[in-house]
């Protein structure tokens, strides 16, 4: 145990250093994560016999992916940022990789911002394609908690996101201080759990987009407990009562509005149907 209990110590985040140019643990799960996404959508897709096509699915992630990178980087300056007016009045330097000449990525990165993104774009998408979009909503709702997994082991690699101080013996040791993996406790609660609560209920969803709109109420609450154990942002602190995290402001948020458009989809596929 005491190996994992100090294992950034023996953990590098950098995989390949090739001089110029450093590729992350964390880009790397950050590609794996979209492909796992892409490969379990096209699973569902053959293992129940969906009537969508492959050149749709590719299509249709594509256009998800640019909505989820544009509103996870421009909902992180917004809501999370300390540099937020720079950023809105500098706004090349919002995805630029360089500081001081020096290659550092894009960091900052926010998931509610990402959610934001991909439901506009889906809603542009299906301007193309009308009467195709709660399917493909709903494949999308199985797909991402498969690709999360990934995407916060990333985050655990990288060494960011750190957990809250405790005396677990499974903790991890940053900077000094034993803090909870809260990462994986999200992969785990965010990702494997509504993974496969999505994958078992979804015989016997009762009307098309339920499953994205179970997944925004199911990845809201799971968040919010998993912020218990995340060290709230440094620069924001607790932003509610004392105890609330920005997280679980937007994850609260998030669930609520789940629900709305779990009822709102429910009484337009009724009406549609009758």
């Amino acid at each position: 145990m005491d190996f994992w209990n100090h294992i950034y110590t023996h953990f590098d985040p950098v995989a390949v250093n090739f001089g110029f140019l450093s590729v992350h643990w964390y880009g790397i799960m950050y590609v794996l994560a979209l492909l796992s996404a892409l490969w379990f959508a096209k699973f569902i897709i053959k293992k129940d016999s969906l009537a969508i096509d492959d050149k749709l699915i590719d299509s249709f992630f594509i256009w998800i992916e640019i909505g989820v990178i544009l509103g996870a980087r421009i909902g992180y300056i917004l809501f999370y940022d300390p540099n937020t007016s720079y950023y809105l009045t500098h706004p090349w330097q919002i995805f630029n990789p360089f500081i001081n000449g020096e290659f550092v990525g894009i960091r900052g990165m926010s998931y509610h911002g990402a959610i934001v993104g991909a439901l506009i774009a889906a809603l542009l998408f299906s301007r193309r394609h009308p009467g195709q979009i709660y399917p493909l909503l709903d494949l999308t709702g199985l797909a991402v908690p498969v690709g999360y997994i990934f995407g916060r082991i990333g985050n655990f690699l990288n060494q960011e996101l750190v957990g809250r101080a405790t005396d677990v013996p499974w903790g991890i040791f940053v900077d000094g201080v034993l803090r909870h993996p809260s990462q994986l406790y999200e992969a785990l609660l965010e990702g494997v759990a509504v993974a496969l609560l999505l994958y078992l209920y979804r015989a016997h969803k009762r009307f098309e987009g339920e499953l994205f709109a179970l997944y925004g109420i199911l990845y809201g609450l799971a968040r919010f407990i998993a912020e218990f154990y995340r060290e709230p942002d440094a620069q924001l602190g607790y932003i509610c009562c004392g105890w609330m995290s920005m997280g679980q402001l937007m994850s609260l948020l998030m669930t609520l509005f789940s629900i709305g458009m779990y009822l709102y989809i429910q009484k337009h596929s009724r009406k549609s149907q009758g």
